[in-house]
């Protein structure tokens, strides 16, 4: 072998050495940045299960009003110690900007993936490779972009950006983020940073998986419902009739059928079931639901809807029941208030208010 080759095979062994050494610390770059995000010393409500719930169960929990002995089952468990601080920023480039609560990507409730720009970048260059990647199975993806002043925005026609944020939401009602939907972004994202040029930090699958499932245990422990019933104390109400009573008591209804309570804001406070199909023309039972995670706390949802309950009995000669038909008392309704009350304190403290953007998009 001549000096030449050898010389050679040397300096190729110490390109492939250098090769690796670089890929294995981008790794680790990765890692540590999403292990600051979610890693956490104190009790953490995203990161353990309901003492009440099997950690192996998956199905969404839905409480009952009230058991029939006349005593408010329990709204959510025992025990919750939330976390003062479920979540902190996901990436270095969100740590420094701004935390304004009206971006689409919440370092919060999305695994955030920063990309580096080879320069500053028109939002009108940028916007169109986009558009093709806005959901992995049934989970959201959002961009924001830095503008050179360091204030991050969503993305828009005649802005400039020095880098991108890609955001995908960690979870939602149905499930968690999974391996499948991931990878599926990654492939799609490194698509769209080729057509852009830039450079996707793409955090450890492991850990984000684990956030995940984390944040999803959290949606399944405070996904409550609750519902009052009206039971009619003699025949049964004609659902033409019964329409326009409702119509005065306040209620919409939406072209998909539904009756909903307004809120006054565009959103919902409670909706209503005549709990019989659209070829009935009577009814003799009516169902009020309260989607709590999803009403604010400064709503009185349970209170307006209990209040409603009560007018409509009145009005259309009825008796507000329980799920067993039995009578809601007084009593039993200020315990369950006092729970719905206790909850809204419990969502609070993890930073995820009632009725707030980020449980709206968790519970959807």
């Amino acid at each position: 072998m001549t000096d030449l080759q050898t010389s050679l095979m040397a300096i190729g062994g110490a390109i492939v050495f250098g090769v690796i050494t670089f890929n294995k610390w981008q790794e680790y770059k990765a890692r540590k940045s999403v292990e600051r995000a979610f890693g956490s010393t104190h009790d953490d409500v995203l990161m353990h299960a309901n003492p009440s719930s099997s950690g192996a169960q998956e199905a969404r929990q839905e409480p009952n009003l009230i058991q029939e002995s006349d005593d408010p089952a329990p709204l959510h468990g025992s025990a919750e110690h939330p976390a003062e601080q479920v979540a902190a920023d996901i990436s270095e480039p969100m740590r420094q900007a701004p935390q304004q609560l009206d971006l689409p990507v919440d370092p919060m409730i999305d695994c955030a993936i920063p990309m580096a720009l080879a320069g500053m970048m028109r939002g009108d260059k940028i916007i169109t490779p986009l558009q093709s990647l806005r959901h992995v199975g049934n989970k959201p993806v959002h961009f924001i972009g830095q503008r050179d002043d360091g204030v991050w925005e969503t993305i828009v026609h005649g802005g400039a950006y020095a880098s991108l944020l890609a955001g995908v939401q960690l979870a939602n009602r149905s499930n968690a983020l999974n391996e499948l939907e991931y990878s599926e972004l990654v492939t799609r994202l490194r698509q769209v940073a080729d057509d852009l040029d830039a450079e996707p930090d793409v955090p450890d699958m492991t850990v984000v998986m684990q956030s995940a499932r984390a944040l999803h245990q959290f949606v399944s422990d405070y996904d409550a419902q609750l519902s009052v019933n009206i039971h009619s104390n003699g025949a049964p109400w004609a659902i033409s009739t019964l329409l326009a009573a409702l119509e005065r008591q306040g209620f919409d209804v939406r072209p998909d059928g539904r009756l909903v309570m307004p809120d006054g804001d565009g959103g919902i406070l409670f909706t209503l079931s005549t709990n019989v199909t659209l070829a009935e023309d009577t009814t003799s039972r009516l169902t009020l639901l309260l989607d709590v995670p999803c009403v604010a706390a400064s709503r009185d949802g349970f209170g307006a809807m209990t209040a409603c309950a009560k007018s409509l009995a009145k009005r259309l000669d009825g008796t507000v029941v329980d799920d067993g038909d039995q009578p809601l008392s007084e009593a039993a309704m200020g315990e369950i208030a006092g729970q719905v009350n206790a909850f809204y304190g419990d969502m609070e403290a993890a930073e995820i208010p009632a009725g707030s953007t980020r449980a709206m998009r968790l519970f959807n």
